[in-house]
C-alpha cells in the first residue's frame, strides 16, 4: 500500500503523527521534526499554520505530494535536499546537487571570525576584503557579509553549479553588489590582498567516506567531502595559498574535522601565520574552527 492512500482523508495533525511513525520505525533520527517540515512544505504552511489548520483534511493531491517526499526522506535523501532549501546564520539558502547542505557546526568558523574582527579596532574600522575558498551554496561567504555591511567578498568553487547556486543565494538576499564569485581550484584565480579568508574544505579521509550516514554519503557531493588518504588533501594547498593573499595582520579561518585541529594548526604555522586564537569548539566540544593571522607590518 502506498503512503498516500493512509494519508487522504486525515486531519493534518493526524497525518503529521502518522508519518512521524512511519519514519520512527523506518530509523529516521528526528521523524517528528521531518514529518511537520515535509507535511507543512507540501501544504504550504509553515508551524503556526500547521496548528490553525490542524483539523481540516489532507486532500487526494496533497497526500499524492506528501507520499512522494515521505519516500524519499525514507531512502535518506535529508530534508532540505527535498525542499530544495536550507536556513543557515538566520538565512534562508537554495541548495543544489552540487552544493552541501549548510550545517549548524559550519556556523562555528563565521562566529569565530566575526567574534576576531568585532574585537580588532583595526579589522572592525576597516571595509574588509572576503575570500572563501570552496563556497558551495555561498553560506559562510554570505553570513559574513550580512554581518559586516562595509564588507565585500568573493566566493571560488571548482563546480560552476555551485557557484550559480551561490549566485541566486546572493541575489536573494540582496548581496549582489557586495560579491562575486569565480570557478577556480581553491584560491588559484585570486589576487590579494584579503583581509579575511574564510574555508570549509574537503576534509573527510577517503578510506572513512564509505561509512558516513546515508544522508551525506549518498546526497552530499563527493567533491566537497573527499579530503584525501589523511584528510589534510585540501589545507596542505590552501594554506600557503591564503598566506600569500592575506593582507598584513589578516586572518585565515578553516572549518576542521573532529581530529583535525593540531594538523591544521601545524601547516598554518608551517605557512608563516602566527595561532593568536585557540581552535574555538562547537556547540559539540569539537574543535571546528582553526585561526590563523599573517604577521602585521
Amino acid at each position: 500500500m502506498s503512503i498516500s492512500a493512509p494519508l487522504a482523508g486525515l486531519t493534518v495533525v493526524a497525518a503529521r503523527r502518522a508519518l512521524a511513525t512511519r519514519f520512527k520505525t523506518s530509523g529516521i533520527e528526528t521523524p517528528e521534526l521531518d514529518a511537520r517540515l515535509l507535511i507543512g512544505a507540501a501544504l504550504g504552511l509553515d508551524h503556526t499554520g500547521l496548528a490553525v489548520h490542524a483539523t481540516r483534511l489532507i486532500t487526494d493531491n496533497e497526500a499524492s505530494t506528501i507520499a512522494s517526499f515521505a519516500e524519499r526522506r525514507l531512502s535518506h535523501e535529508p530534508v532540505a535536499r527535498i525542499l530544495g532549501h536550507k536556513e543557515f546564520w538566520g538565512l534562508d539558502l537554495r541548495l543544489s546537487e552540487a552544493t552541501l547542505v549548510p550545517r549548524p557546526d559550519t556556523e562555528t568558523i563565521v562566529a569565530a571570525a566575526l567574534e576576531i574582527i568585532r574585537n580588532d579596532p583595526i579589522m572592525a574600522a576597516k571595509a574588509l576584503r572576503i575570500a572563501d575558498i570552496g563556497t558551495g551554496s555561498g553560506a559562510v561567504l554570505l553570513a559574513l557579509l550580512s554581518e559586516l555591511p562595509a564588507a565585500k567578498g568573493i566566493g571560488t568553487d571548482l563546480s560552476e553549479d555551485a557557484l550559480e547556486t551561490a549566485r541566486l543565494n546572493a541575489t536573494q538576499l540582496d548581496l549582489t553588489e557586495r560579491v562575486s564569485f569565480v570557478q577556480c581550484d581553491y584560491a588559484s584565480a585570486l589576487s590579494g590582498p584579503f583581509d579575511l579568508i574564510v574555508s570549509n574544505p574537503p576534509y573527510i579521509r577517503s578510506a572513512d567516506i564509505a561509512a558516513l550516514d546515508r544522508d551525506v554519503r549518498d546526497y552530499d557531493p563527493r567533491l566537497a567531502l573527499d579530503g584525501g588518504a589523511d584528510g589534510l588533501d585540501a589545507y596542505r594547498t590552501i594554506t600557503p595559498q591564503a598566506a600569500a593573499l592575506l593582507a598584513p595582520g589578516g586572518l585565515l579561518v578553516f572549518e576542521v574535522g573532529h581530529d583535525q585541529s593540531a594538523d591544521v594548526s601545524t601547516l598554518m604555522r608551517l605557512a608563516g601565520l602566527t595561532l593568536s586564537h585557540p581552535p574555538k569548539a562547537d556547540f559539540g566540544g569539537i574543535h571546528r574552527a582553526v585561526m590563523g593571522r599573517k604577521a602585521a607590518i
